[in-house]
């Protein structure tokens, strides 16, 4: 008697992989990123004594 059913490996996604769109990769990048831009804006502020607006001159 043979097995009617088949089982299907899981597949698994890469993380890291850039994907165009709402997916969760894109979330994790997104995050990723927000998070440099924070540690950058705080180096920034820590080394000139300025805050990062008026760094630029934005302010």
């Amino acid at each position: 008697m043979q097995d009617s059913t088949k089982v299907t490996p899981p597949t698994m996604d890469d993380r890291n992989a850039w994907r165009v769109g709402f997916t969760p990769q894109a979330e994790i990048w997104n995050g990723r990123l927000a998070m440099l831009g924070f540690v950058a804006a705080a180096l920034i502020e820590l080394a000139s004594g300025q805050g990062f607006l008026h760094f630029w001159g934005l302010m």
